[in-house]
């Protein structure tokens, strides 16, 4: 072996003294280190130094050269010295190793602890594949073993070094995490490196630690994201968290290597309570029923929460646990949103004011006996609505008469209108209900900005269910994102189809008033309206004449001179002919809103109506003067006439009389 070492040396000194410029390739380097069979010394230690060709080919190192980690023997010659230094992963892996160095293991390994481990330890040396790989050393589901090749019972770290932990191996293959990844084969289970991290593993008592009291809770939700949503909020009849949003320290509850399904004891059973509870003649001091009716509560939504997560102050050290008790359920501990909501609302601050007449979860939910709200017999269920809420609201009522608004007969109005309609006498669930426009806990006056059924945001509040409506509103003329100059208060969903009386659109009460709707703020052009055959026609109470919407259109209105315009020069015709079938373009060209009364926007009608108004007015005054001028000869004539006819009759008389007279003498 002596002499073959010798040969190879021989050989690479005659290359390199001819050619002394020759760079340093891997396969240089495997001239040598390809023999299964060739040994090295490291501080008088005899080592193999083969690499196998296809195992380098096959690591995430394959194009890299070997003196960038050997970085010592660059620009050396063959045969190098026997004592190499170790691989150097900085060049390349400058962050890495510099957490490696902040680590207990990095400490250890620069004070000279056999023990303490190397990259090459954990990741392997000319065999290194990439940590997604099964095969890595470093993959999830190899990583308790490998941490445990030093930390498990009887290894010599585990023997020789102080560790604050025993059985940790151990423990954690019997843990959730062991458990789901050695025997389910989860890879996203917690390993050794998820909660130590891979490089700067430090003891707990290091602030910087990620296993310190501070840093635990950040680094178990790096996994558990939404603990808080998730996590039971009451363990042993108190909050598990004493803040909001303040994660309590996890392995107070969890130890940290021996992780299981959590099992809590309520303290207090439901039985204990029921004792006393489940007597129907068990009453308060001030006479209400304390009675729970176990059948209620086992129908209930809440049939698997203890009594003692709602009525978190019971003490089980005292012989009544439930003396302790002196305030109301806070549904808030588990309902925390709708909580924050609720004190938010008008309901709420009520309810913070003492006020006797502000609803409370109970109220609305029930107390021992709440319901889903899509069960039927729920108070909240959508057809049941309007009557709980008229419980308050309906006129008579307590919030009814505090109101001061202009909204009145609330409920009987919503009863007539097609949601309510829709509702309660067809039975479509899917209708607006109170909740849906005012939402469930966090109701507001419309003067909030904050507020479902403000101004700003009534048009989305609608848009909830008239989701298609929304889109044209949101580009007409109306909107606000249409015109953002806020010179003037625009048109919101309510304004023209009003809050609780809001009927059909093709009701001929509807279509007949849309024109005083409209008026309220284009007054002068409800005005030419009126003067129009249209408008006139309306006048008499004829529904089908074209209204405003019929024309201009009802959520998509937009200017004349945009295309899309139902007015525009584009679509007019078309617009005419959906009640003028056989319209023509000239018949679509008439002005629609031509009035006489405007001298500046139509000048010759303005002034033809004058004219013709002049002449009207001159001919009847001419015909009056005439007729004036006239009449004192009309009377004169008509007593000449009337002497005329007396003299007349008479003559007449006298000749009768004479003719008489004659007859009697000849008879």
């Amino acid at each position: 072996m002596f002499y073959r070492n010798l040969a190879i040396s021989i050989l690479f000194v005659a290359l390199y003294s001819l050619q002394p410029s020759f760079g340093q390739s891997n396969d240089d380097c495997l001239m040598c280190h390809s023999d299964k069979t060739l040994t090295g010394q490291i501080n008088g230690k005899t080592i193999h130094v083969f690499v196998d060709q296809k195992i380098l080919q096959g690591s995430v190192h394959k194009d890299v050269d070997c003196i960038s980690c050997h970085a010592d023997l660059e620009g050396t010659d063959f045969p190098h010295k026997e004592n190499v230094a170790k691989a150097q992963c900085i060049p390349c892996h400058e962050e890495a190793q510099e957490l490696f160095s902040e680590g207990i293991h990095g400490k250890s390994y620069e004070s000279g602890d056999k023990l303490a481990p190397t990259c090459q330890t954990c990741h392997g040396s000319h065999g290194i594949i990439k940590v997604k790989d099964p095969n890595s050393a470093v993959a999830p589901i190899k990583i308790p073993f490998l941490c445990g090749s030093c930390h498990r019972e009887g290894a010599p770290v585990q023997v020789q070094r102080k560790i604050p932990e025993d059985h940790i191996l151990e423990n954690y293959s019997e843990s959730m995490h062991g458990d789901g990844l050695l025997k389910k084969g989860l890879g996203v289970a917690a390993t050794c490196a998820s909660c130590h991290s891979p490089h700067r593993i430090l003891p707990h008592s290091d602030p910087r630690s990620t296993i310190a009291r501070n840093n635990i809770a950040t680094t178990c939700t790096k996994c558990h994201m939404q603990i808080e949503q998730v996590h039971r909020k009451i363990i042993k009849g108190k909050l598990w968290e004493l803040k909001p949003h303040a994660l309590p320290v996890c392995i107070d509850c969890h130890p940290p290597h021996k992780i299981q399904q959590p099992v809590y004891g309520n303290n207090v059973a439901n039985q204990d309570c029921l004792n006393c509870h489940g007597r129907t003649n068990l009453k308060s001091k001030d006479g209400r029923s304390m009675f729970v009716d176990v059948l209620n509560l086992e129908g209930s939504a809440h049939s698997k929460i203890a009594c003692s997560q709602c009525h978190n102050t019971v003490n089980p050290a005292h012989v009544r646990p439930c003396e302790g008790i002196t305030s109301q359920v806070d549904c808030s501990i588990c309902h925390a949103t709708e909580g924050d909501q609720y004190r938010e609302s008008t309901h709420g601050q009520l309810f913070a004011k003492n006020d006797p007449n502000a609803p409370t979860c109970e109220e609305c939910h029930g107390s021992h006996h709440v319901l889903r709200t899509k069960n039927p017999l729920s108070p909240t269920f959508h057809t049941n609505i309007p009557n709980l809420c008229g419980k308050c609201h309906r006129k008579g009522e307590p919030a009814a008469m505090k109101y001061v608004g202009t909204e009145h007969n609330i409920i009987g109005n919503y009863t007539e209108s097609i949601h309510g309609k829709g509702l309660l006498k067809s039975g479509l669930t899917v209708t607006a209900t109170c909740t849906d426009c005012h939402t469930a806990h966090h109701e507001l006056p419309h003067s909030d900005p904050n507020s479902s059924i403000n101004r700003n945001n009534i048009a989305s509040t609608c848009g909830a269910c008239h989701y298609g409506i929304e889109e044209k509103f949101s580009k007409s003329v109306h909107s606000a994102t249409f015109d953002k100059s806020n010179r003037k208060t625009l048109p919101v969903c309510n304004d023209c189809h009003s809050a609780h009386e809001i009927s059909r659109t093709d009701a001929s009460g509807f279509r007949l008033s849309i024109m005083n709707t409209c008026g309220r703020c284009h007054e002068k052009i409800a005005d030419t309206y009126f003067d129009t055959f249209h408008g006139q026609v309306s006048k008499l109470g004829y529904s089908k004449t074209a209204k405003c919407f019929d024309c201009h259109g009802a959520h998509d209105i937009l200017p004349v001179d945009n295309p899309e315009s139902h007015v525009s020069h584009e679509n007019i015709l078309k617009t005419c002919q959906k009640c003028h079938q056989g319209a023509t373009r000239k018949f679509a060209g008439y002005f629609t809103h031509a009035t006489h009364h405007d001298p500046v926007k139509y000048p010759i009608l303005y002034w033809t109506f004058r004219g013709m108004t002049g002449l009207l007015v001159i001919t009847f005054l001419l015909a009056g003067i005439h007729t004036l001028l006239w009449l004192p000869r009309s009377l004169q004539w008509r007593k000449e006439l009337k002497a005329r006819h007396s003299s007349n009759s008479d003559a007449i008389d006298e000749k009768e009389d004479d003719k008489n007279k004659k007859e009697d003498e000849e008879g």
